[in-house]
């Protein structure tokens, strides 16, 4: 299961001073994110710049 701590998506708000998912989903999309049991996170994208060039290695 991914972590939300290590993926782009998941931002620092400096107004609120915490993290959220900066995702953009319209009604419908998010009614399914929320009423669905992911195992993995359909939006989880790695933080992780370098994650390609080791595969490459």
């Amino acid at each position: 299961m991914a972590a939300c701590e290590y993926c782009s998506n998941y931002v620092y708000d400096d107004e609120d001073e915490s993290y959220y998912c900066n995702v953009n989903l319209d009604e419908d999309e998010y009614y399914r994110f929320v009423s669905s049991n992911y195992k993995n996170c359909p939006y989880y994208q790695s933080n992780d710049d370098y994650k390609i060039v080791r595969h490459q290695m």
